[in-house]
């Protein structure tokens, strides 16, 4: 519903008929009345109580399988490297489109969403621009159509739904409040290294090295490596930096002042393999390529995601076979 339209049904209201709006106010209760009946009905008086559990049990229930996890994703076949707005769009398009393989994410934050939980400067709104809408429907975020582009509500309303999309894959697994802190590299029979894997570490050791002893990371091999940091800060764009550091890649184009209109398409357009074993999406190509920012627009982050999934999978099979000779 537009706002205006909204406005002028709400001062209509003072002028309506007030019979009218006694039959209107009865219907809709008499719908409400109809929904309540399809919920349970949660009787929660003095009598209520919880089934018993000892605490051991819910320490093991937990333990048991996030090592099962840790276990089973040890061998991964993508690990995709940050879970904000790209990196979960890109873990479910992988997840819906080859379910036969075994994507781990990793996102430093306890919270996974990465900058999509609010549009610009702390408001609810997300603005995303057509043709992006299409991904909207597919995973069911309502929108306003406004021409040339579409307006969600609230932007937690997108970031939750596609969270939940992905992480409800029997494929997907997150390891959130986990940190990358190096990339593992493979060379063939002729010396030519490829990605082949992350070192990871608890964010909060990651954080606090210089307070203790060397804490030794985990590592999680994996055929390819889709890495959607965001542009630089605590861990953003790590992955490229940390290639650059090594020598992998020759040089970083720092990140421009904000131009949406060149921006959203040089990031999904940059969407690709920038080492062998090492896609890159969303913000952390513009501190790759040089791009611009492009501010509070977040269709270039959804299709950045897909491109970069896609990228990946022509790619995967090629780094499968060589990861697999090396073993």
């Amino acid at each position: 519903m537009a706002p205006a339209t909204a406005v002028a049904q709400f001062q209509n209201l003072f002028n309506a008929d007030p019979l009218k709006v006694d039959k209107e106010d009865a219907l809709v209760k008499t719908e409400q009345n109809a929904l309540t009946k399809s919920f349970p009905n949660y009787q929660l008086d003095n009598e209520f109580t919880f089934s018993p559990i000892r605490e051991s049990t819910v320490s093991r229930a937990m333990t048991r399988r996030y090592f099962a996890d840790l276990d089973k994703y040890a061998e991964s076949d993508i690990v995709i490297v940050g879970a904000g707005s790209a990196g979960l769009t890109a873990a479910y398009y992988l997840g819906t489109r080859r379910p036969d393989l075994k994507i781990a994410i990793i996102e430093a934050s306890v919270a996974p969403g990465g900058g999509a939980w609010l549009g610009g400067q702390l408001f609810s709104a997300m603005v995303v621009r057509k043709p992006a809408d299409a991904f909207l429907r597919e995973i069911g975020v309502p929108y306003e159509d406004e021409g040339e582009y579409v307006v969600v509500k609230h932007a937690a309303l997108f970031t939750s739904t596609v969270m939940a999309r992905a992480l409800s894959l029997p494929n997907i697994k997150l390891f959130n409040a986990t940190a990358v802190e190096d990339l593992i590299v493979k060379a063939d029979e002729d010396g030519n290294q490829r990605i082949a894997g992350v070192v990871t570490n608890w964010t909060l050791v990651s954080l606090n090295h210089g307070l203790q002893s060397c804490m030794d990371p985990n590592t999680i091999n994996a055929h390819l490596v889709l890495s959607a940091t965001g542009h630089d800060g605590p861990f953003g764009a790590f992955c490229v930096k940390r290639a650059h550091q090594a020598g992998l890649i020759p040089h970083l184009g720092d990140m421009r002042p904000l131009d949406m209109n060149r921006s959203e398409n040089l990031i999904v357009k940059g969407s690709r393999e920038i080492y062998p074993g090492l896609v890159v999406s969303g913000m952390e190509l513009s501190e790759l390529d040089g791009a611009n920012r492009m501010g509070p627009t977040f269709g270039g982050m959804m299709f950045s995601g897909i491109k970069a999934a896609q990228e990946a999978l022509k790619v995967f099979e090629e780094r499968k076979t060589a990861n697999e000779k090396c073993i």
